[in-house]
């Protein structure tokens, strides 16, 4: 089975949990052994992983043709793209998009991740994706979040191939209701010409089918998953806090929807019981100024550490280096970090809002508004050692029966439902 695949991050290029998910979804996908995966990205650099998936560079893709020579090409964009895939995609230019900002090779750039004209990158990579859709042979599309269902859709429209789309997070859930009404109709145009749409949660799957008004038929749970820790991370020291300070930590964007300032006031309740605790709330988001003016308000700044964002090492050694590991998202479709944060052993709450907690039974679930819960929970592992113990141990062994190669087994099956080849 063939799958053409829009994504908009990928991994060691992580702007946020889609690229995480994204890598998971194709190694999955590649474990089931009958699964070739085209996947299409925005502005690869070439040092991507391609063990699990061929690699089509958007930014690489002529849409206005231009006669170029092989060494040229090659020595333009051999890095992230072969010659003859060029020329492949070349042969199936299907409009005069000369009017647009294309370059010498006749290509649209990408400035990758998410800049200020998002919405015109999203067209230009639905633009492209018509042509990919005209250059490969494949049996199913498959479009991840918002920024590609437009391709999605227009691949369908080219090819009269299924569509499946991967609800990865809402517009509701990114903005605590305040609903941008653009975004809202991208994500409801991409459900309505959809064939089968992946939700990450339940609690997403109600909500595309309450707030975007879909057929609960065509709606399915596909929960993420973790991948096995790598041997340089697993060997990373957990260090030994005791009679020391503990650490409390918050891994992820600085935003609304993370619940951040119900992280800083838990902290201060923590604070007034003892002081023997330090709180790091990494990552980065346009309520970190905000939180380091409420912890100087609370006259807890010298407790509270703001490293910035995080990638690759330095998160699992920021986990391993921690007590506690809190996620007290408002509205979390999924949330992979404490996944994360119990494979390197560290006892971790999260909150009832959040879409793991449907599947994580070890450890503690409080509602995001509850700060005395959430205090409770924090103190009570800092203070308690069988309770930590229980945590880390426990959380370690279920989270490793998480893997991603279940979750393409699931994938699997839904594909062959939607084609009806079962």
């Amino acid at each position: 089975m063939k799958v053409l695949m829009f994504g908009w991050e990928y991994p060691p290029h992580v702007f946020g949990g889609l690229a995480t998910a994204n890598f998971g979804i194709s190694q999955g996908l590649h474990a089931q052994g009958d699964i070739e995966t085209i996947l299409c990205l925005p502005k690869p650099f070439g040092d991507e992983d391609t063990s699990a998936a061929t690699i089509v560079a958007m930014n690489c893709v002529p849409i206005a043709y231009r006669d170029v020579d092989y060494d040229y090409v090659k020595n333009r964009v051999g890095n992230i793209m072969s010659p003859e895939m060029y020329y492949r995609l070349r042969d199936h230019i299907y409009a005069d998009f000369n009017y647009m900002n294309v370059n010498d090779l006749g290509a649209l750039e990408f400035a990758g991740g998410y800049p200020g004209n998002l919405h015109e990158e999203i067209n230009n990579y639905s633009i492209i994706a018509g042509q990919v859709a005209r250059s490969f042979d494949f049996d199913i599309i498959h479009a991840h979040d918002w920024l590609t269902y437009p391709a999605g859709i227009h691949a369908k429209q080219v090819s009269g191939k299924p569509l499946c789309i991967h609800v990865h997070a809402t517009d509701f859930d990114r903005s605590r209701g305040k609903v941008n009404p653009t975004v809202y109709s991208i994500e409801k145009n991409g459900m309505d010409w959809a064939d089968c749409i992946m939700c990450v949660s339940e609690l997403t799957r109600q909500t595309v089918i309450n707030q975007y008004h879909q057929d609960p038929r065509k709606c399915f749970t596909v929960h993420n998953a973790v991948y096995p820790l790598k041997k340089e991370f697993d060997e990373i020291p957990r260090p030994d806090h005791t009679g020391k300070d503990k650490v409390v930590t918050f891994l992820g964007r600085i935003t609304m929807q993370k619940g951040p300032e119900y992280f800083v006031e838990a902290a201060n309740m923590v604070l007034h019981r003892t002081r023997n605790v330090r709180f790091c709330m990494a990552g980065s988001g346009d309520m970190m100024d905000a939180m380091i003016y409420l912890a100087a308000e609370r006259g807890i700044a010298d407790r509270f550490h703001f490293p910035g964002f995080m990638r690759g090492k330095q998160v699992y050694e920021c986990l391993k280096d921690s007590d506690v590991y809190v996620m007290p998202s408002v509205s979390e479709p999924f949330g992979i970090s404490p996944l994360e944060a119990m494979q390197c052993g560290t006892p971790t709450i999260i909150s009832k809002q959040s879409g793991c907690a449907e599947i994580l039974h070890n450890c503690i679930k409080v509602d995001y508004w509850d700060i005395h819960a959430l205090a409770d929970a924090i103190y009570s592992i800092c203070a308690n050692d069988s309770l930590f113990n229980y945590l880390k141990e426990e959380g370690k062994r279920e989270v490793d029966q998480i893997t991603w190669e279940k979750v393409g087994a699931w994938i699997r099956q839904l594909y062959l439902q939607t084609l009806g080849w079962e």
